[in-house]
């Protein structure tokens, strides 16, 4: 295998709605946070499947579903190394990573979990509203870290809010971490939205744990999921149920033969 550790990385991350407002967030999230020589294009989906700029709730992200699927396929196709989807849903991700090829594919809430695992016993996640808490129970326990949850802590915010006042946002984090801290016992804070960033290194300063921030968690364990692809070759498999369909089959059938149009792009070197 040809040596490729001074190979540089490129890791697409992807904001699936096809609302970019915030994309410019997520590339100043990249460019401080990035190793040097990893570039790093941040998307977000074609407008035409609608102007959600949310997925809070399942009827949203039923829509965004075939375009994620395209969206990988096209990072695939463009050589990307890793791809992240950006909500702490984690959505589509099975389905992402048959179409991947042996791009690596991620998603923020279990790149979150990771983390938090390495350096607490427990942790407990800070969600927008109680709308939330089945489909992320459920996501984590599929993961296997349903008994590292200390608790779920609501802030009683939507998604929008977050965006519109982001004073409000730090201070309904505070309060509800302290309370996870103190009577849930939690050794570690996982903010469960990608919208709740640029909070964590003030909270964790007042609250005195580690709080995790999922869009740098999911960027920095690209990184490095993306650089053992490029040293050992650990990309996502191919065999039995990751086995992904013939390009027979996609061309014969119509499927994933035009190139994607992404609705936005920023490219942070």
């Amino acid at each position: 295998m040809e040596n490729t550790k001074n190979a540089s990385l490129r890791i697409m991350y992807l904001n699936p709605v096809g609302f970019s407002s915030l994309d410019q967030v997520f590339a100043d999230m990249a460019k401080e946070y990035k190793e040097e020589g990893t570039e790093v294009h941040i998307t977000s989906l074609n407008p035409s499947v609608g102007q959600m700029n949310n997925l809070e709730y399942r009827t949203f992200e039923s829509f965004i579903h075939l375009d994620t699927l395209k969206a990988v396929r096209q990072a695939s196709l463009e050589g990307f190394d890793a791809i992240i989807i950006g909500c702490f849903y984690d959505p589509v991700i099975e389905d992402a990573r048959e179409i991947a090829g042996d791009m690596v594919v991620l998603g923020p809430c279990e790149a979150s979990c990771q983390v938090a695992v390495r350096i607490a016993n427990n942790f407990s996640v800070l969600i927008g509203r109680r709308k939330w808490y089945n489909q992320m129970n459920e996501t984590i326990k599929r993961y296997g870290y349903g008994e590292k949850i200390a608790s779920f802590r609501e802030l009683s915010m939507t998604v929008p809010e977050f965006v519109a006042n982001p004073s409000c946002t730090k201070e309904e984090i505070i309060k509800q971490a302290k309370i996870a801290v103190e009577e849930d016992k939690a050794e570690c804070i996982i903010l469960g939205c990608t919208c709740e960033i640029g909070h964590y290194k003030e909270v964790q300063e007042i609250i005195g744990v580690p709080v995790i921030d999922p869009s740098i968690a999911a960027l920095k364990t690209a990184e490095s999921a993306a650089g053992l692809k490029k040293i050992s070759g650990w990309g996502t498999s191919k065999k039995w149920g990751l086995e992904p369909p013939s390009e027979e089959d996609l061309k014969a059938f119509g499927i994933l033969q035009e190139p994607y149009v992404f609705g936005n792009r920023i490219i942070v070197n």
